[in-house]
């Protein structure tokens, strides 16, 4: 019996060993997937006569077009950001705050979630002529965007959570003689970042894709600008290129949220 014991023991500490080399290891299935899409696109570009058809340039001239233009990407990343960083700092702050607010308390939500309904799922994009137009400067009007798109999302599930809230834990906080305040800062924040981190998800990935269309509108930078200029000027190999440019800045926003999620969230591991 006590050989069986120590065996377990053991074996599980061997495994508990294991996990941590095994968890930054890669998965095959994506890579696998990737390196079929990429399969697939070059030999797409053998079957198909680029003098005929050159909106498919092949991955080596990307790669090179990539390379190259990586000076004037990163311009563009840069002017990029200083919209994007703004705008969904602001939606987080008052997505979070308003939401948090309206899940706890009954009248605002009753104002606030009638509301959302209506406004809520109206595509941003049908706003983005009206702000060009309306705001002095293109970087407001893009802001403005960028705010709009991640607020809804962040305000909607942090009212969520709060509302998810057991009530018990609320009733807890006022018998240990909390304050409104404390009992939202101390209790019903904390146990509403599981849904909050989801809202910051999609705010983030509409706040890219938002961005990105505005640019087009009116940008003399960034990264929809340098897309849409090469796309004017027919050179595909960069348009190509910007578009997965934008793609791997993108994948790198959101890993870097949900490796601030994962850190966060540690007792949800």
């Amino acid at each position: 019996m006590s050989r069986t014991i120590a065996f377990e023991v053991e074996t599980s500490t061997i495994s508990a060993a294991q996990k941590p080399a095994s968890r930054y290891l890669p998965a095959w299935e994506p890579l696998a997937l990737w390196a079929f899409l990429l399969l697939s696109w070059q030999a797409s570009t053998l079957v198909i006569d680029a003098n005929t058809n050159p909106l498919l340039p092949a991955p080596d001239i990307v790669a090179r077009a990539l390379w190259e233009s990586l000076p004037e990407l990163w311009k563009g990343t840069v002017s990029s950001f200083l919209i994007l960083l703004p705008g969904y700092a602001l939606a987080l702050i008052a997505g979070v705050v308003l939401g948090l607010v309206a899940g706890i308390v009954p009248g605002l939500g009753r104002a606030f979630f009638p509301f959302a309904r209506v406004v809520a799922p109206v595509p941003p994009t049908v706003y983005i002529p009206y702000a060009i137009a309306v705001l002095p400067t293109f970087h407001l009007s893009a802001t403005f965007i960028v705010f709009i798109g991640a607020f809804w999302p962040i305000f909607q599930n942090a009212a969520a959570g709060a509302q998810a809230v057991e009530a018990r834990h609320r009733d807890n906080a006022r018998v240990l003689g909390f304050s409104r305040l404390e009992t939202l800062i101390r209790v019903i924040f904390p146990a509403s970042l599981p849904h909050i981190f989801a809202g910051m998800a999609v705010g983030l990935g509409f706040s890219f894709i938002l961005l990105t269309v505005a640019e087009l509108f009116g940008a003399n930078a960034g990264l929809g600008r340098f897309v849409q200029y090469y796309a004017d000027f027919a050179d595909y190999p960069r348009m190509v290129a910007g578009i997965v440019y934008t793609g791997l800045i993108t994948w790198l926003a959101m890993t870097g949220l949900d490796a601030l999620r994962h850190r966060a969230l540690f007792w949800l591991r």
